[in-house]
């Protein structure tokens, strides 16, 4: 029986469902806060899907949490015709539920006619990843158009490896970049992205709910909870078990939470350390500030530990929690290293920020006076936000031009803290990132400095474009073009 302007809403909404099903009345008045919301970018992937002609693939909406999975599947529903909502269903899916209990919904809704079906928090099933294939092979075959979403990044991963194959289309929401984070929360300014970025949790014009990062305490919260269960639910559900191994023991062994939350934290720890290194490097008190974050407390006492951080942080690395900048040197092109990025600032920057505040509690530093170490403590966390904004801006613009190589080159003295390569037209562009409002020439004097733009030159091509980003307004000085912060970020 196909549902046609005819049917009751109500009586739609009577059918006998083993899952939590909302359609017609119930379905809009679920769906109606989301019109206020503006959307985010990436719906216009899901928006192709939905609109565009039927195909034997089901659409996954997959990330951490707080990110807008299910905002954006209540905002898509909002742009169906009258006709087509009357053929859209959402299922929610709770641990209780079996793939055989959807099946039947699923069953039941194909018979009265209903064609766009989405399915919120489908890893939870058991039984989903043995069975992701029913969704592909049954229904989407059949002209419907589903769409999967979840928090389990893995347990998507471990279903596409398994039974989807080629049968899938991935949209990933873990990242967020500057430029949505204004538009979307209507929030603006380089260090609020700092202190929240990473969730579309931050209570501003557009959207209303709590900070995610507030202080350090939320930032573990989240990794435990969003991070650290998903991988622990994954692993449960999982049968083959293979080269997460390790990490299945641990998990078993009821450690594993521990382990993930430490993996975070040394990443956090290492950049924090790098940071008070450089700022006190000759200062008085330098010696003390780097033998206080030597050490960590709590240390993981667990066999084969190296090989544990390498197998989470390939995990962490494809649910897009962190992501490595190339460092490159001259005139030593055959030294390369590594920049370890957290996607989520506001992760970073609330670890980051307790750490030092911790660092002061130690009694060498006690001994300074309140507004020494106030000072000192301003100095740091805006030391912070400074390399945070540099990394910021080379992830970014990484994710925005894959066609290019972007990196930090080092030089015997000095550097360039980001280059731009165009591999294929043998030019470059050369920056400066500075954590300042002021246009000083200091800032630029390596970009004028015609030995490393020689040796630049040999190495990537033409230089073909100079820059200082910086907080200040966009203009031009001495031949070097100064660009806002929020302007370049939102102009990628």
């Amino acid at each position: 029986m196909q549902i046609g302007p005819e049917k009751n809403f109500e009586e739609v909404d009577q059918l006998d469902f083993k899952t939590t099903v909302r359609v017609g009345k119930r379905l809009k008045a679920q769906i109606a806060i989301t019109r206020k919301y503006k959307k985010r970018e990436c719906i216009k992937e899901l928006r192709d899907y939905i609109f565009g002609i039927p195909q034997d693939k089901v659409f996954i909406i997959y990330g951490l949490r707080r990110t807008g999975k299910t905002t954006m599947i209540r905002q898509i529903l909002t742009e169906l015709s009258e006709a087509e909502f009357k053929k859209a269903a959402f299922i929610q899916v709770k641990s209780k539920d079996t793939l055989a209990d959807v099946d039947a919904d699923l069953r039941v809704l194909e018979e009265q006619g209903y064609k766009y079906i989405f399915i919120d928090e489908v890893t939870l099933m058991e039984d989903f990843i043995e069975g992701a294939a029913l969704f592909s092979d049954i229904y989407a075959s059949s002209g419907m158009k589903i769409v999967l979403s979840g928090t389990d990044s893995l347990g998507f991963a471990f279903s596409k490896e398994e039974q989807l194959y080629d049968r899938c289309i991935l949209l990933h929401t873990t990242f967020i970049p500057y430029r949505e984070f204004e538009e979307v929360l209507g929030i603006q300014g380089i260090d609020e992205y700092i202190r929240y970025g990473g969730t579309m949790s931050l209570g501003g014009v557009n959207y209303n709910t709590d900070a995610t990062f507030a202080n350090s305490r939320n930032a573990e919260e989240y990794i435990d909870t969003a991070i650290a269960k998903n991988i622990q639910h994954s692993l449960k559900m999982y049968e083959y078990g293979g080269h997460f191994r390790q990490l299945l023991d641990l998990y078993e062994k009821g450690e594993l939470t521990n382990v993930i939350n430490r993996v975070v934290e040394n990443i956090n720890h290492r950049f924090t350390r790098k940071v008070v290194e450089s700022t006190f490097e000759s200062h008085d008190i330098s010696v003390t500030a780097k033998n206080l974050l030597k050490d960590r407390e709590k240390p993981i006492n667990i066999k084969e530990h190296m090989d544990v951080d390498a197998v989470t942080l390939g995990i962490m690395q494809m649910l897009d929690l962190v992501m490595d900048i190339d460092l490159e040197y001259l005139p030593d092109v055959n030294k390369h290293d590594k920049i370890t990025v957290i996607t989520q600032p506001g992760m970073r920057y609330a670890q980051a920020g307790a750490v030092v505040e911790n660092m002061l509690l130690d009694a060498k530093f006690q001994e300074l006076s309140a507004e020494e170490r106030k000072r000192i403590l301003e100095r740091l966390l805006g030391e912070i936000r400074g390399r945070m904004m540099e990394e910021i801006i080379l992830l970014e613009t990484k994710i925005a031009k894959p066609d290019k190589k972007v990196f930090k080159l080092q030089f015997a003295v000095g550097e360039f803290d980001m280059v731009v390569y165009d591999q294929k037209a043998l030019t470059c562009e050369i920056y400066e990132v500075k954590y300042s409002k002021e246009q000083v020439p200091a800032q630029y004097r390596h970009l004028k400095n015609e030995e490393k733009c020689a040796m630049t030159t040999h190495r990537y091509g033409k230089i073909t474009g100079k820059y200082v980003i910086y907080r200040g307004k966009s203009t031009e000085l001495d031949g070097i073009r100064y660009w806002n912060v929020e302007e370049y970020l939102k102009s990628l």
